[in-house]
């Protein structure tokens, strides 16, 4: 059996996985859903320094203080950028690396240079204006192809900003992440964000599976999820 390291993306908190969670756990794995530096249930850590670095190290901690192993990191959205980062930093703590409707950087590469440009500048312009040049606000949950009124009242009640920093500051990777096996896992039903970030996962010959539903898949399609991760984890 596995370790599931499952990391939430912006905005989000280790609640995230709460539906996807019980399925794994019944499948005989270990599960673990750490909330990153600044954001949610750690949103009182918050602060303009809180950048990518301070993510990567929260993962590199967490596995160190569990003394996990045979670990499946999976990364939802920014926090592909935090999977690659830990997966340089700490190869051989993992089985597999999991890319959920999420970057995936390369060396000297921000998460903000990856998105295409109008969505990049739909960013800058919220983080100028009412993110005060450190934050970046709440994303519209229809904007991530959130369509369910149920869904969207649990996610609006959970969301907080997140710092910007995170999305600016550049992986500086030495080349162990590629010891890791990767898979991409793409959400298609919304305006698929992440298309590019696929194809460029394919390119590098990953397996590249797809969710028919919005980017939230672990809210919205919890069970569908579930299965992929299981399988990705054998």
């Amino acid at each position: 059996m596995a370790t599931f390291v499952l990391l939430h993306g912006a905005w989000h908190g280790g609640w995230a996985w709460r539906k996807v969670e019980p399925y794994l756990r019944s499948a005989g794995h270990e599960v673990l859903t750490p909330t990153l530096t600044g954001v949610s249930d750690r949103a009182h850590l918050l602060s303009p320094a809180v950048g990518l670095d301070t993510h990567v190290t929260d993962v590199v901690a967490l596995l160190d203080a569990e003394g996990a192993t045979d670990v499946v990191l999976v990364g939802h959205s920014y926090a592909g950028q935090v999977v690659t980062g830990v997966a340089d930093r700490r190869p051989e703590a993992l089985r597999r690396r999991v890319y959920l409707d999420a970057f995936v950087g390369n060396d000297g590469e921000a998460a903000i240079d990856l998105l295409p440009a109008h969505v990049a500048e739909h960013y800058r312009e919220s983080v100028a204006g009412p993110g005060f040049g450190w934050l970046i606000p709440v994303r519209s949950l229809q904007a991530l192809g959130v369509t369910d009124e149920a869904d969207t009242e649990w996610l609006t009640a959970r969301l907080t900003p997140h710092p910007w920093r995170t999305y600016t500051e550049p992986l500086a990777l030495s080349g162990r992440q590629d010891e890791v096996p990767a898979v991409f896992v793409e959400c298609t039903d919304w305006m698929r964000v992440f298309r590019t970030q696929s194809e460029r996962a394919e390119s590098a010959g990953w397996p590249v599976l797809s969710v028919p539903t919005g980017h939230e898949a672990m809210v919205t399609a919890p069970e569908a999820l579930a299965k992929i991760l299981i399988d990705a984890a054998a």
